[in-house]
């Protein structure tokens, strides 16, 4: 009498997985997967890579309303805490622009400066000021080296940017008279 082999997990796991819209398995990514989709979408997939690699991983689950709902609420949670976030930098921005900066540099008497003013200078300014800008977040053409009033721009996210006013000075002592 021949035995009766009894089916893997995945075999019989894959048995009573939802069909997608198009004949394929629907389920919610848990994890990004590359060249698949991000956290938290509902992709559609052939039961074998289901069965035998996503659900196996722990890189997806199945697709049920309640899961669904789960990732629709956490997602709007994320949605706020970005709007509130912008709405923070907003709020520095505006700070930002009605701010100016002033930094002491050594200079010669034709007002060129012996070294550079740069990002990092400009955010330990604007640190002293209780405003928190990164080196990063500050965007310059290039390097100041000439004592002046600039005009440099802010990028604080994609979507908020706005402008600074920096005053390049003689460092006391310097240039003789001004």
């Amino acid at each position: 009498m021949p035995t009766k082999e009894r089916p893997t997990v995945a075999a019989a796991s894959a048995t009573h997985l939802p069909k997608g819209k198009r004949g394929g398995i629907e389920l919610l990514l848990i994890h990004n997967v590359e060249h698949l989709g991000k956290q938290g979408e509902v992709v559609e997939v052939r039961r074998g890579y289901a069965a035998n690699y996503l659900l196996p991983q722990g890189l997806a689950t199945v697709a049920t309303e309640h899961h669904k709902r789960m990732v629709e609420k956490h997602r709007a949670k994320l949605e706020e805490i970005a709007r509130e976030r912008l709405a923070g930098l907003r709020g520095l921005l505006a700070e930002l622009a009605r701010t100016s900066v002033t930094i002491e540099a050594n200079a010669n008497d034709e007002g060129h400066l012996y070294g550079s003013v740069g990002p990092a200078e400009i955010s330990r300014s604007l640190k002293q000021q209780d405003l928190m800008v990164s080196p990063d977040q500050i965007v310059l053409q290039g390097p100041l080296k000439e004592v002046g009033l600039y005009t440099v721009k802010v990028r604080l996210a994609a979507e908020v940017e706005g402008d600074l006013k920096v005053w390049v000075v003689p460092a006391s002592g310097d240039a003789g008279g001004k």
